[in-house]
């Protein structure tokens, strides 16, 4: 790193984007990921030098960025290229709920901010924990998460976790640890046996089509199919390891288990 703080900071994906802005850092983001869009106002106020997989590293250079905030293995190439040029580069992993909460505060310490980024943490945690806490009904709705339509794949570790911290059940917990998505690939028979009573689908990037999901053979009879109850989460709102993730796609989440709850109530 060539100065501590960082004054020129790249983010290729949108949770560092939006955590720097909440900590109220963001005059140090120069570039940013194309998918960052929260607060709406970062489209306006920052280039856009990355895809998700793909990014300009001339452009990133241009920056002279002190860090490149990036995250996982499938960026792994992009950072290559930056290690390569002398790029300061910090790369995140996190998988589930306390790797989220972790990566805010790794940020705040990053850009001396580790008090204003340990107390929105806290925030975080005791939101989730009131929620957790709610009396729900019994049985808990069973709830099927699509990342992706072809071929199936399940929800990620953090999504599972906030389904049920929403009052759900998530239909396959076991494959929260997997945290890659080819290690969450599903055969459709595993759902139509698990029987969902509510679909919820985000097909990571492109808009979800609700017929596709009702014509699958074999899936009429599944209940959320029966009951009209596939609904799509957009992808921001819950693909995002960040704060996205812990507010609005979290009160998402809630809002849709609650409805299902509310309609199968009156159906009794």
């Amino acid at each position: 790193m060539r100065q501590f703080p960082p004054s020129r900071i790249v983010c290729l994906t949108e949770e560092t984007v939006e955590t720097l802005y909440l900590l109220g850092e963001q005059d140090r983001i120069v570039g940013v990921s194309g998918y960052a869009v929260r607060p709406p106002r970062v489209r306006r106020e920052k280039p856009r030098v990355s895809a998700f997989i793909s990014a300009d590293i001339p452009k990133i250079l241009a920056l002279e960025p002190d860090l490149v905030l990036a995250f996982s293995d499938l960026q792994a190439d992009i950072v290559a290229d930056l290690v390569r040029a002398g790029v300061a580069i910090h790369v995140f992993n996190q998988r589930d709920i306390a790797g989220v909460l972790a990566m805010i505060r790794t940020v705040g310490a990053l850009v001396e901010a580790a008090d204003r980024a340990d107390q929105l943490a806290k925030q975080y945690e005791q939101r989730l924990a009131e929620i957790a806490s709610v009396v729900r009904s019994s049985p808990r709705p069973k709830v099927y998460f699509e990342e992706w339509d072809d071929p199936l794949i399940s929800g990620i570790g953090w999504v599972s976790e906030l389904i049920e911290i929403a009052g759900g059940a998530d239909i396959l917990p076991c494959l929260r640890f997997r945290q890659a998505a080819k290690d969450r690939i599903i055969s459709p028979d595993v759902v139509r046996e698990a029987a969902p009573d509510v679909i919820l689908a985000s097909w990571c990037g492109k808009k979800v089509v609700p017929d596709r999901i009702r014509q699958r053979p074999g899936w009429s009879e599944i209940p959320a199919v029966r009951n009209n109850r596939i609904v799509e989460i957009k992808s921001p709102l819950i693909l995002q390891p960040g704060p996205a993730a812990l507010t609005d796609g979290l009160a998402a989440l809630e809002r849709l288990i609650r409805e299902n709850e509310a309609a199968s109530g009156a159906m009794q």
